[in-house]
């Protein structure tokens, strides 16, 4: 009996298991990971299928791919994201396998990771990594990513998400079709992966790692689709949209910070150390206020927005945000920022009037006029976003 028929049979069973590979021109490799798939399902009595998600391949991946008894499944939108999506959306089983066709992952290790799931896993994230359990074949993964990328990424996203793994770039993983389906992925490009970690730990999700062997990818006629300076800086800029926090809310609340303590020694015009802190001081320090300001509103902006387009789940903070700062209560304090700002101004219009709009004494009067405008910016920053945020949570509930 020949291998595809075998294969086929395999497939005639109610799948528990789909094996979903995404693909863009994989034909050096598509063969021989197909082989390991089934051989995985037959050898270990698991009842299967294997699913490959071509996008757009223009060499003889599909072919290749029903003559192995693969189900294709063509994905027209670009992006390994999409490939996956339409991969995983046609999937029959309960547990969904996926891993690239570039022979760098076994796909004979499918079995550790069904049995992380029957145990109760929602993801079983692969991990390479020695620091997580796994292997590294010689030449299998360049050392930039070896010793830094991927150690970083993984770090960031252990202490900024709460993800229990060591190596967030594997590509090998396995998840319940339902709970993917619940996390309702956005992501069209290569976030998808990372994305689904975030998402699962925010949540709360039950992640098993397993430990596995990275094999040096077998292509020959292209090189991989990775590349190392533009994927990481994609990876970067989406863990930080992922957590405002680190992006704007923290360095937003420093700034700010470092600018009352400007205002608390230059208003009253100490020297400490022989050094002279005066209206210059001062208008640095409302400059940092400003910026501050602006900063930490941008992270509710950010993290409101993430939310309400399904990036991020729900989030408890916020949630407890939006139930004590609504648009009334940030009107209130604008108004209170814009009266004392007109009050500290009109002042200082006051002085210039009583000199018969002369000459006025210089560090007098701008200790007034600097906290005057800062106040009155800050109020129509407020006013301005507590309308926008009103606006931005009516729609996230």
């Amino acid at each position: 009996m020949s291998a595809t028929i075998v294969e086929k049979n395999a497939e005639s069973k109610t799948p528990e298991v789909s094996i979903v590979m995404p693909c863009l021109n994989e034909a050096d490799t598509l063969a021989a990971c197909l082989h390991k798939a089934w051989r995985a399902l037959r050898e270990n009595g698991l009842a299967g299928e294997v699913i490959v998600a071509d996008n757009g391949s223009k060499d003889a991946s599909r072919e290749i791919a029903r003559q192995c008894g693969a189900r294709v499944v063509d994905v027209t939108k670009p992006g390994y994201g999409n490939a996956l999506m339409g991969g995983i959306a046609a999937a029959q089983g309960e547990f969904v396998i996926m891993a690239d066709a570039d022979d760098s992952y076994d796909f004979l290790e499918t079995p550790k990771f069904v049995a992380a799931l029957r145990a109760g896993a929602e993801i079983a994230q692969g991990c390479r990594l020695p620091s997580g359990g796994g292997t590294i074949a010689p030449e299998a993964m360049p050392t930039l990513h070896r010793w830094l990328g991927n150690p970083f990424f993984s770090m960031l996203v252990r202490r900024w998400f709460r993800a229990p793994i060591h190596d967030v770039y594997c590509g090998m993983r396995g998840f319940r079709k339902d709970f993917y389906e619940s996390l309702e992925q956005r992501c069209t490009g290569m976030e998808f992966a990372t994305e689904m970690i975030i998402k699962a730990s925010l949540i709360g999700a039950k992640i098993a790692e397993v430990p596995i062997t990275l094999h040096r990818d077998g292509r020959k006629s292209h090189a991989p689709h990775l590349k190392t300076f533009r994927d990481g800086w994609r990876t970067l800029r989406f863990f930080l949209m992922c957590s405002p926090r680190w992006l704007f809310l923290w360095p937003g609340l420093g700034l700010f910070v470092a600018g009352l303590f400007g205002y608390g020694v230059a208003m009253p015009g100490l020297i400490v150390h022989r050094i002279h802190f005066d209206v210059h001081t001062l208008l640095l320090a409302s400059l940092l206020m400003l910026c501050g300001f602006q900063s930490m509103l941008f992270a509710i902006f950010a993290r409101t927005f993430a939310v309400s387009v399904g990036i991020l789940p729900p989030n408890r903070n916020l949630s407890r945000f939006y139930e004590v700062i609504n648009l009334e209560r940030g009107l209130a304090g604008a108004g209170l920022a814009l009266l004392v700002g007109v009050y500290l101004v009109m002042a200082a219009v006051n002085e210039w009037r009583m000199a018969r709009f002369g000459n006025l004494e210089y560090a007098v009067t701008m200790r007034m006029v600097i906290p005057g405008a800062t106040l009155l910016a800050l109020g129509f920053q407020t006013a301005l976003s507590s309308f926008l945020v009103s606006m931005m949570g009516m729609k996230r509930k």
